[in-house]
């Protein structure tokens, strides 16, 4: 058990134990070395993408790549949230978390994610415009513009950990301190709350299952349009070119949203799946985007080349 102080009623938790993904200790090397090596990758590979994109004037200038800098941005720090941590469980180190490093992280894993949502759902409004509207899509969408909307996905991603942080943690927490989990997040750590977590739970299942999914449906609305518009395209190559960039986008989100859908909304669920699932969206994802959009895009593939050549 972790340290706990004394209070005339209760023994209150002053710290937590992740108690992390199980797995047989024989493959703890194995899998130190695997997560290691994801991270490692995960890191290199967005900051690839994000120098690429800072560096070339053509994609810098672009609303679409600007995102793509922005989404890579997310991933690196979000990347960095969780897998040093889950990484230590595979050590001998202690995997005693203070008090205030669980709130710390339950906060930035739902401010990042969150805004990871806005961004996703600003790529796709930006490929409807583009495609569907090409004439007015300077005036729609242009630089000063897309930093504004960046800018208040920031805010809400900021706002929505806020809300998130502080209803979870308001809770008295007593006794147990063992999160049978990987990290701190919001269905893990209510299970060892002294309260009742109706309330909590009803605002995870409205806050983060309803705002994702109203996310995802608006994302896939827009592609429904962008489909039917791309239909319409006369050349096979301008209808190759759009769907090769709408696809790369239409595959990382579906990588991201479904995942999260199946774990809020279903609250109170204990499924031993939670956690793969858990970890395929947290680690894996931010891996597997930059590989996406590279290998998918071929104007991001160009700036990579010119980027290698120093042109």
């Amino acid at each position: 058990m972790g340290k706990t102080r004394n209070t005339s009623l209760d023994t209150v938790v002053t710290d937590f134990i992740l108690l992390g993904l199980s797995h047989p200790p024989r493959l703890r090397t194995l899998l130190f070395l695997v997560f290691f090596t994801i991270y490692i990758l995960t890191q290199l590979g967005n900051l690839l993408i994000l120098l690429t994109v800072w560096a070339d004037p053509k994609l810098r200038a672009r609303p679409m790549y600007m995102l793509l800098g922005v989404l890579s941005f997310l991933d690196m720090w979000l990347s960095s949230v969780i897998v040093p941590r889950l990484i230590l469980d595979f050590t001998p180190a202690s995997k005693t978390i203070p008090f205030g490093g669980c709130v710390a992280q339950l906060y930035f894993f739902h401010f990042l994610g969150s805004t990871q949502c806005f961004i996703y759902t600003l790529m796709a409004y930006d490929r409807y415009l583009a495609i569907c509207q090409p004439l007015r899509y300077p005036m729609l969408m242009n630089g000063r513009l897309c930093t504004f909307l960046v800018a208040g996905a920031w805010v809400a991603g900021s706002i929505h950990g806020s809300i998130q942080a502080t209803l979870t943690f308001r809770l008295p927490y007593c006794g147990h301190n063992e999160v049978d989990y990987f990290i701190c997040d919001i269905p893990a750590v209510l299970r060892l709350a002294c309260a009742d977590t109706t309330v909590n739970e009803l605002v995870t299942f409205v806050e983060i299952g309803v705002v994702a999914a109203s996310c995802f449906m608006l994302i896939l609305l827009s592609y429904a349009n962008i489909v039917h518009a791309i239909l319409r395209i006369r050349t096979a190559d301008g209808r190759r070119r759009a769907f090769s960039t709408c696809g790369s986008h239409l595959t990382v989100v579906t990588l991201y949203y479904v995942p999260c859908i199946f774990i809020y909304l279903r609250a109170g669920s204990q499924s031993p799946l939670d956690g793969a699932v858990a970890v395929f969206y947290t680690v894996v994802t931010p891996l597997l985007n930059p590989l996406i959009y590279t290998l998918r895009n071929q104007e991001v593939k160009s700036a990579l080349w010119r980027l290698a050549a120093g042109r």
